[in-house]
């Protein structure tokens, strides 16, 4: 599998109703774009891959349900970020009250807020340093939680609001802490 592709725009700049147009027109390809207006161009991940992270959405899914406090994105949510980047991270959360604060139309479209929770789970051929720079992203524009797991190191790193990253070993499983509160992710499908 290939890494993302990066089509830089340095003559013009998308506006946000282009970029979401393009994303309508395109729907078998999956978009982001930076925070310099440059279009990022997702390559599919495999089977395995997809499996894990059904498997950790499915998860965050089922306890979001539950507990009725926020909703849950899978990998095709569009989030625009203050910093003015679009991003789909592979896993995510809102708080109800955030979800409720937003109009129709920002609901459909891409919505214009960090996700209080992100998940990233990096596939086999993805470099790592990208991922943790769009983990500090989503840090440096309001996610209070987020989790990188590398399933080919065993490691997750984990991301809070304070700037601190803790690195994890084979952990079997996350807790969502203060944000995410009783939410624990099983990685034993995931290893």
């Amino acid at each position: 599998m290939p890494s993302p592709l990066t089509i830089h725009f340095d003559s013009f700049k998308l506006t946000d109703n282009q970029f979401y147009q393009l994303c309508q027109d395109n729907r078998n390809l999956r978009f982001e774009k930076n925070a310099y207006g440059d279009l990022v161009i997702m390559p599919p991940t495999g089977g395995l891959t997809s499996n894990k992270n059904l498997r950790i959405i499915q998860q965050l899914a089922n306890w979001t349900d539950k507990d009725g406090k926020g909703i849950a994105f899978d990998s095709s949510g569009g989030f625009k970020l203050p910093n003015g980047a679009i991003r789909a991270p592979d896993a995510s959360w809102i708080s109800l009250k955030k979800w409720q604060n937003l109009t129709m139309d920002e609901k459909e479209k891409f919505i214009p807020l960090c996700p209080d929770f992100v998940m990233e789970l990096r596939s086999k051929k993805d470099d790592l340093k990208p991922l943790q720079e769009k983990m500090k992203e989503y840090i440096d524009n309001g996610t209070k939680l987020g989790w990188l797991i590398n399933p080919q190191d065993k490691k997750v790193e984990i991301y809070r609001e304070d700037k601190t990253v803790e690195i994890l070993d084979s952990p079997m499983s996350l807790s969502g802490e203060n944000i995410l509160v009783n939410f624990v992710l099983n990685l034993e499908l995931i290893w």
